[in-house]
C-alpha cells in the first residue's frame, strides 16, 4: 500500500496560495479544506479559489467539503478542477448517488467521517469510494490536538475494508505531525492530512518527505500492511 502525503492549504499564507502550493510539489496531493460556516464554525475559500489553485499547480487537488447541501455543491468542484472530492456523510442526503456523480464527472469520490460518526452503519458504503476520511480532530479549524480515540475506528475500517476487498484509500485528517502519524499508519491510515506540521515548518518540502518516511516505516511494520 503506498503511503500518501497531502499537505492542506488551510495552515498555508492564503495571501501567497500559489507560492505555497509549489511549496510542497514532492507531495502526492494538495488538500483543500472548504468551509461554509454552517456545518462548520468557520468559512475559507470555495470554487473561485479552487479554480485558480487548479491553474496555479501541478500537484492533484483533494477537495475536502466542510459544508451544508453536499449534495448540490460537491459537483461543482470537479467542475473546478479538483481530482478528489470528499463530502461528509453528515451532510449527504444521499451519499451514494452523490458519490456515483463525482465519479461519472471523472474524480475520485471520498467520503468523510466526524469524530462521533461510527463507521459501521455505511459498511455497505463502501464500495461506492475511491476513498474514506476518518477525522482525527473535530471539523473545523487547524492546528487542533490529535484525538487518540479515534485510532480504534481507524483500525475497525481497515477491516472493513480488508474484509470486502476492497483498494480503498484510508485517510486521516487532524492533529497529523510526526508525533502522531506512526500511530495511524499502524492503525491503518495510508493518507495522510498534515497542515502545520507542513507549513509550519522552515521547509514544507523537507517536512513532507519526513511524514512520508515515518508513514512508510511505519505501515511495513503493520500488521495490517503485511497481511494484505
Amino acid at each position: 500500500m503506498a503511503v500518501q502525503i497531502n499537505p492542506s492549504i488551510l495552515s498555508a499564507d492564503f495571501a501567497r496560495l500559489a507560492e505555497e502550493a509549489k511549496a510542497v510539489e514532492v507531495a502526492d496531493w494538495l488538500h483543500v479544506d472548504v468551509m461554509d460556516n454552517h456545518f462548520v464554525p468557520n468559512l475559507t475559500l470555495g470554487v473561485p479559489v479552487v479554480e485558480s489553485l487548479a491553474r496555479a499547480t501541478d500537484i492533484p487537488l483533494d477537495c475536502h467539503l466542510m459544508i451544508e447541501d453536499a449534495d448540490r455543491w460537491a459537483p461543482q468542484y470537479v467542475e473546478a478542477g479538483a481530482s478528489s472530492v470528499t463530502f461528509h456523510v453528515e451532510a449527504a442526503g444521499a451519499p451514494v448517488r452523490l458519490a456515483r456523480e463525482i465519479r461519472a464527472k471523472g474524480a475520485r469520490a471520498s467520503m468523510a467521517l466526524k469524530p462521533a460518526t461510527p463507521i459501521e452503519p455505511y459498511e455497505d458504503l463502501l464500495p461506492e469510494l475511491d476513498m474514506l476520511l476518518i477525522m482525527t480532530v473535530e471539523p473545523g479549524f487547524g492546528g487542533q490536538p490529535f484525538l487518540d480515540i479515534m485510532l480504534p475506528k481507524i483500525r475497525r475500517t481497515r477491516e472493513l475494508i480488508r474484509k470486502h476487498g476492497l483498494e480503498l484509500w484510508l485517510q486521516v485528517d487532524g492533529g497529523v505531525s510526526a508525533s502522531t502519524i506512526e500511530r495511524c499508519a499502524e492503525a491503518g491510515a495510508d493518507v495522510f492530512v498534515a497542515g502545520s506540521a507542513v507549513y509550519g515548518a522552515s521547509d514544507p518540502a523537507q517536512a513532507v518527505r519526513a511524514l512520508r518516511t515515518q508513514a512508510e516505516t511505519a505501515t511495513g511494520k503493520a500488521s495490517w500492511a503485511c497481511d494484505h
